[in-house]
């Protein structure tokens, strides 16, 4: 990994490459995921299998698109019980800490006569997509925790999963008993842009949804991006980006083993330090090195860290800290001295994760807190997915006529100013009738 001195003209161009590299999408592709989604809109069923068949697995029929229970049952037998175990400990801590962001429906009855509030409700159902990795043999289980619990906390009474089936028909049995245990009502084996074309618009097998979350390649998130409106979604998301702030009390070895946890991601993805201490910046850049040679996706991790990563020094932590608040990563680590002194100072991260023995990691699979996060920089405006991606809040607002009365003329002057006759009129009629 390069080091560069924080500010200068190389450091600067270095870090607005890495910002800038966001996700876009070639016209050729939105012309395609276009025509899917509007195939799958019109011809259900039918277009599904096309796709099913020519992408995924050939041998698949529509009445074998929805899992049964026969096969959920032969997962749980092939799982084994070590996996249980850990999925247990991490379905109850993710609800855990799901269940702490519910919200509750309330009433103010502060002004006389009148009366205002929020109703709090879940939405109907909801689709989560999982990727169901090369060939079906790196399932994404922690993806199926993520996107499916908190819609539970949430209270949604429907909810389906959509996954790629492999060649032969199948689903990765991980996956399969993952969705079992947090409660998924119906699992379709789909994948990409039709999936989410069912999903967002239903046909005859695959049940229309309200909200669809999950990732994807290229395709699932430029459909999720075209539907949006129509349903609800969790976020357009781009390549994974690790931030490491480190001192000269940091891990070196730790630091790289970190970074590289992101950038064998993706070659897009991004892995960066920013450290007031030359010493720990070189070390680290050793590190890396190192522990790249060991990597069994080592070509995307160095394809990564070439594109996107970088090393950069400033004169102090404050320095560092404003950096990271420009940049707003998806995943921000702080491995000093002192971390707790300084997270007052954090404005813009998607996820912090606070000393030397919580690697992003932790926050991927166990920990509670969702690991689907804002990424290229949204993490200024926008938040980790959450219960409340999964509710809708409805006004309540009642007024008796002494109410009324006492406000008519506050309502006309301000409907007057904006030359709206009708609103006027909605209002002046109760007053000659009262």
């Amino acid at each position: 990994m390069k080091i560069y001195n924080y500010p200068s003209k190389s450091a600067n161009a270095r870090v607005a490459s890495i910002v800038n590299r966001g996700l876009s999408f070639k016209k050729k592709d939105h012309i395609a995921v276009t025509r899917i989604l509007e195939d799958v809109r019109k011809n259900g069923d039918k277009a599904l299998v096309k796709y099913v068949n020519r992408y995924d697995s050939p041998g698949l029929d529509v009445k074998s698109i929805q899992v049964t229970r026969r096969e959920i049952d032969a997962a749980a037998k092939k799982a084994g019980r070590p996996f249980i175990r850990s999925l247990n400990q991490a379905i109850t801590q993710i609800k855990e800490f799901h269940k702490l962001q519910i919200n509750r429906s309330w009433i103010n009855l502060d002004r006389p006569g009148a009366i205002v509030g929020q109703m709090v409700n879940p939405v109907g159902a909801v689709g989560v997509y999982v990727p169901g990795g090369r060939g079906g043999g790196t399932p994404l289980v922690s993806s199926v925790l993520m996107g499916v619990i908190p819609a539970k906390v949430a209270g949604v009474k429907h909810i389906s999963m959509a996954t790629p089936a492999t060649k032969d028909g199948t689903v990765n049995p991980h996956l399969l008993v993952a969705a079992q245990k947090v409660g998924v009502d119906a699992i379709y084996k789909i994948g990409s842009a039709w999936a989410i074309a069912a999903l967002a618009y239903g046909t005859k097998t695959v049940k229309k949804t309200d909200v669809i979350v999950g990732p994807g390649n290229i395709y699932v998130t430029l459909a999720k991006k075209i539907v949006a409106g129509t349903v609800g979604i969790d976020m357009i998301a781009g390549p994974s980006e690790i931030l490491v702030i480190a001192d000269s009390a940091a891990n070196p070895e730790f630091i790289a083993a970190d970074l590289l946890s992101q950038a064998e991601h993706d070659p897009l993805a991004s892995a960066m330090l920013v450290t007031s201490s030359n010493e720990t910046a070189k070390a680290v850049a050793d590190a890396v090195k190192k522990q790249l040679k060991n990597l069994s996706r080592k070509e995307i991790a160095v394809e990564s860290i070439s594109r996107y990563g970088a090393i950069m020094v400033t004169s102090d932590l404050a320095s560092a800290i404003e950096l990271s608040n420009s940049i707003a990563p998806e995943h921000l680590e702080l491995q000093i001295k002192e971390p707790f002194e300084y997270i007052g100072q954090i404005k813009n991260a998607g996820a912090v994760f606070i000393g030397k023995y919580t690697p992003e990691p932790v926050g991927d699979y166990i920990a509670g807190p969702n690991h689907v996060l804002p990424t290229a920089g949204t993490a200024r405006f926008a938040s980790a997915l959450s219960v409340d991606h999964f509710i809708k809040k409805t006004s309540l607002i009642y007024y008796s006529k002494k109410a009324f009365m006492n406000e008519a003329k506050d309502i006309i002057r301000l409907a007057e100013i904006e030359g709206l006759d009708a609103h006027v009129n909605s209002v002046k009629i109760r007053l000659k009738n009262a």
